[in-house]
């Protein structure tokens, strides 16, 4: 009859909480991560720049359809298991969405290029992506690329790298850029936002930086932004920052004090695009386990100094081969001539995603959002998407560890 009392007292204390919405939470024994897998979106025809560049038709499917071995037991060239579609075709588009929602990818970042003068590759986004009929089924995001666009497609050694777009934007450019965001992409359902605010990354903070001729400047230009996000009916930005310590493109340079910039300028997060941003590569063909292992020490590092949290990252591989002209003699010369990642089966890379997911979840107060390089860098050997040799084998690993 006691213990009766007693559960009756309880139920009298539960039932009015739950009916008032306020019962206790139960904590699910895996709580959700949020996957996002970068996109670039070079793998349609005639973007008005690359028909001025390469000509109508031209695609980067050109480079990964001309590449070949270039040393004993290197796995080129790489064969899409879905063909060499045209990402601007809302229905192929609609195939990918459709992919990344079975296999557990929540939401593609795209790599989005926006200069002073206007857009580039932005009908993979605007017309295909924007149009696929399942759009809903995951959600979107930006990471402003906004390096300096090189003509390095392909790139023949030794021969002088010509810059065809300034990644460097002007105060007028960046209040075009902003407005561009919140009117057009900001406001569709599925833009990613944390939080209430839309989540926006950018790659180059120097080049950033350079385009206001200081931190102060800069600081105030992401600040105006942030208020015409709010009046736009949001609650601000979430600006994200990839700072990386070793420069893959030929002109990039190294941010100094990183700490102190996220600090100063008010990023919200920070991040990272791919694991040779931060690791080297001694070896013509690096173990992939290896290189993770490296990673990690990075992201302890990042972790105790960068005054936000950081959302991890996990490369597929990396080799940038075919974007070497065939002619060229191969060997690590400087991006795209660089050392590759190896043993990056689809059972390796499954295993860096359980690991960054534990490591995410020891952490009780951390992140729960992490990135993949990448769904489609089918030119620098980094892809989720289905190819001949491994059919879906990155996306079951994908969906294995986050399903």
């Amino acid at each position: 009859m006691k213990k009766l009392i007693i559960v009756l007292l309880n139920l009298t204390f539960f039932i009015p909480s739950l009916l008032a919405g306020n019962a206790p939470k139960v904590k699910s024994k895996t709580e959700k991560i949020t996957v996002a897998a970068y996109y670039f979106p070079n793998y349609h025809t005639n973007d008005p720049r690359n028909i001025i560049n390469k000509g109508e038709d031209w695609s980067e499917w050109e480079l990964v359809k001309a590449a070949k071995p270039r040393f004993p037991g290197h796995d080129q060239p790489k064969v899409p298991l879905w063909g060499y579609t045209d990402e601007k075709d809302p229905k192929v588009m609609t195939q990918k969405i459709e992919a990344a929602a079975k296999y557990g990818v929540d939401c593609f970042i795209f790599d989005w290029y926006r200069y002073d003068d206007g857009p580039f590759l932005n009908r993979c986004i605007d017309e295909g992506f924007l149009k696929a009929k399942n759009a809903h089924k995951i959600m979107f995001a930006f990471m402003w690329a906004n390096h300096d666009w090189l003509d390095i497609h392909p790139y023949t050694k030794g021969a002088a790298q010509k810059l065809l777009y300034g990644g460097k934007v002007s105060p007028q450019g960046f209040e075009k850029i902003g407005d561009e965001l919140i009117q057009k992409y900001f406001s569709q359902p599925n833009y990613w936002k944390i939080d209430g605010k839309p989540y926006f990354s950018v790659y180059d903070i120097q080049k950033f930086m350079e385009g206001f001729g200081s931190l102060e400047a800069t600081k105030a230009a992401m600040d105006r932004l942030n208020q015409k996000a709010i009046a736009a009916g949001f609650k601000g930005i979430h600006w994200n920052l990839v700072p990386w310590g070793r420069p893959i493109l030929p002109v990039e340079k190294v941010p100094a004090n990183i700490p102190e910039l996220i600090k100063k300028l008010g990023f919200s997060s920070a991040t990272s695009y791919v694991w040779v941003h931060h690791v080297g590569l001694p070896d013509r063909q690096t173990d992939f386990n290896q290189v993770r292992d490296q990673y990690f020490q990075y992201w302890d590092k990042a972790k105790a100094e960068y005054p936000v949290p950081y959302y991890p990252n996990v490369s597929m591989g990396w080799d940038p081969s075919p974007r070497c002209d065939i002619k060229s003699e191969w060997g690590n010369f400087g991006y795209p001539f660089t050392n590759t990642i190896g043993n990056n089966t689809p059972q390796n890379f499954r295993t860096a995603l359980q690991m960054t997911k534990d490591k995410l979840l020891a952490d009780p107060n951390g992140p729960r959002i992490m990135n993949i390089n990448c769904w489609n860098e089918w030119t620098e050997g980094s892809y989720l998407e289905p190819d001949v040799k491994n059919k879906f084998g990155y996306l079951e690993a994908v969906k294995s560890v986050f399903k």
